[in-house]
């Protein structure tokens, strides 16, 4: 590091909280619990937990990674940084850039698109099979119900633009981990 004055083993330590936390919800979110709820719950109950988590998500990842960047930041002056160091606070300020842009737009509009399907899907008694890709009912009402087949074109959108950004969040903080295990002299 090429300041004068190294950053205390608390600063250190808390780097490294906020970068886990963030990093250990998006695996555990991303690839285990969304899986399991998906593949064991009604996909109505399903939905639902998931819209009252993915803000909390959303928003506790955005912190995490406003705060990683603020500390490294604090930690390498602008004026000293190196190839690596600009690298590291680049991915940082895309984490957090992104992140926002997931908690404040992407996650609440997939949410609320949701929630307008749902609200269809109970008219026509439907959304109460387990699985996330076993109802072929839905497939048959987004041929009945226009404004049902115009939500769902909108939820694949916006699904996939948060999908993108979370996808995206995880390789940026795989990126910072690599970074900070590239610079440990022992472990």
């Amino acid at each position: 590091m090429p300041t004068d004055a190294h950053p205390s083993t608390v600063v250190k330590v808390l780097h490294l909280v906020f970068l886990s936390t963030f990093w250990g919800m998006q695996i555990w979110v991303t690839f285990i619990s969304s899986f399991v709820m998906g593949n064991n719950l009604p996909q109505h109950t399903f939905s639902f937990i998931q819209s009252c988590l993915f803000p909390y998500y959303f928003c506790i990842g955005s912190a995490c990674a406003f705060i990683n960047l603020t500390i490294f930041a604090m930690c390498h002056p602008s004026k000293l940084l190196s190839h690596e160091e600009t690298m590291q606070i680049t991915v940082f300020f895309i984490c957090v850039s992104i992140a926002a842009l997931n908690a404040q737009w992407f996650g609440q509009v997939t949410s609320d698109i949701m929630a307008e399907m749902h609200l269809i899907e109970q008219s026509y008694g439907l959304g109460e099979d387990v699985g996330l890709f076993l109802n072929k009912s839905l497939g048959q009402l987004r041929e009945l119900d226009s404004a049902y087949k115009k939500l769902t074109r909108k939820l694949k959108i916006y699904h996939s633009f948060s999908s993108l950004c979370n996808l995206c969040c995880i390789a940026c903080n795989g990126l910072s981990l690599y970074y900070i295990a590239a610079h440990l002299s022992t472990l």
